[in-house]
């Protein structure tokens, strides 16, 4: 991987952050880029998601927001009107790309900054798996035109650098939500109130709950969390489970719980951060079968521990938060008696669950954070190596499956 064209500590950068659109759950991060006391940054993106109905950013006036839309050329081929000016203007020294290699305008408008001399980054997932064939080799033409990469996680940064890229040029900025909003939430949340708002959703409000806060699609598996809830509630062991969130499943899933016997609670889509709190700390373990994403530092802010599956190539960059028997742990992909196992260890022995709460909490703060992701951003942005920062917890030295 090439070299930053010129130290970017030679001056007050100013810094160009193009995303398709912002996510709700972007705000704290942008909020604080947006007072950084090191470089000056500006955001560009679209009003809404192109592609789905994640709801959108609200900023305060300190976040300097430019409109730029998007739309769809062909399939998940899109383009973005505006870019290529960004990348032409002055104004700007650096430019934070969200990096996707079928978005056609970010391919242009990297090379046109890389043209004009301006120092390119990427902000996104990386490698998810190591580059391989046709689509592989899309990947590493795409990512060789950042001078600089902000991976998620440290599993892609190791296929990368495995690919020949400069490890000193790969930051690892993790990801995170509005961690001091859901601190606020723990802080007001009662254990005398959780008892009696589980009895408001379970017919036995004394067993433990398995939870799950997603779109409720096929690929994220819940139909697997409800066979093994069944398969352990034949061998005596009961658990409720409680769903946040909606999707085409939820009449499927509901069906089948109810053919299960589980003693199940699906609540909708939820946005509240108090009542999604409430949610999380009434339960006992979060289980998300498919692929684990922010869910599982959601989860993790309010204590819980979290299971998923051990495919690590086909996992969001968010389950290397989970240390196994500490903040969680992994079930062998697809295998309901695996997961079953593995939820039983979970849902039967609590003796120590203040010890695992705070072990949750702990790993979020310090890694999982806005301000551990603020901290790498300017680091990459201030031109230094990938260097200096603390190393969170390496799922990635355990054996992925591939």
């Amino acid at each position: 991987m090439d070299q930053s064209p010129k130290s970017a500590t030679s001056s007050r950068p100013k810094v160009a952050v193009v995303y398709h659109f912002f996510p709700h759950y972007r705000a704290p991060i942008i909020e604080r880029l947006a007072r950084s006391s090191v470089a000056d940054f500006v955001f560009f993106g679209d009003d809404h998601d192109y592609e789905s109905a994640t709801k959108g950013c609200h900023f305060s006036e300190r976040v300097e927001l430019r409109f730029c839309s998007t739309r769809k050329l062909f399939r998940s081929i899109m383009w973005q009107n505006g870019l290529l000016a960004i990348a032409l203007t002055r104004e700007f020294d650096q430019i934070i790309f969200h990096s996707n290699p079928y978005w056609l305008a970010t391919w242009l408008g990297a090379i046109i900054a890389r043209l004009r001399g301006k120092r390119v980054l990427y902000w996104g997932h990386g490698f998810l798996y190591p580059p391989r064939g046709l689509k592989g080799l899309l990947r590493r033409v795409f990512y060789r035109l950042a001078h600089t990469h902000l991976f998620y996680g440290r599993l892609a940064k190791t296929y990368a650098v495995a690919a020949g890229w400069d490890p000193r040029t790969i930051h690892v900025i993790s990801n995170c939500l509005d961690l001091e909003a859901q601190t606020q939430a723990r802080a007001e949340i009662a254990n005398e109130d959780l008892a009696a708002f589980r009895a408001t959703l379970f017919k036995d409000p004394s067993l433990p709950v398995a939870f799950c806060s997603c779109r409720l699609q096929v690929s994220k598996r819940l139909d697997l969390l409800i066979h093994a809830l069944a398969r352990l509630q034949k061998i005596g062991v009961r658990a409720n489970l409680l769903i946040v969130g909606d999707g085409v499943c939820r009449d499927d899933l509901e069906r089948l719980a109810r053919e299960s016997g589980i003693d199940a609670h699906f609540v909708g889509a939820c946005y509240d951060e108090t009542k999604l709190g409430r949610f999380i700390s009434l339960s006992t373990v979060t289980v998300s079968p498919g692929f684990v994403g922010l869910t599982a530092i959601h989860s993790m802010t309010f204590g819980v521990p979290v299971i998923t599956h051990d495919t690590f190539a086909k996992q969001a960059p968010e389950f290397e938060a989970i240390v196994p028997g500490i903040t969680g742990d992994f079930f062998h992909m697809g295998d309901i008696d695996d997961l079953a196992r593995v939820m039983r260890s979970w849902l039967e022995d609590r003796a120590d669950r203040a010890s695992t709460r705070a072990a949750c909490i702990d790993v979020v703060e310090r890694f999982w954070s806005p301000t551990y992701q603020q901290q790498a951003i300017e680091h990459a942005v201030l031109g230094y190596p990938a260097e200096g920062l603390p190393v969170p917890p390496n799922t990635s030295e355990r054996s992925p499956g591939q």
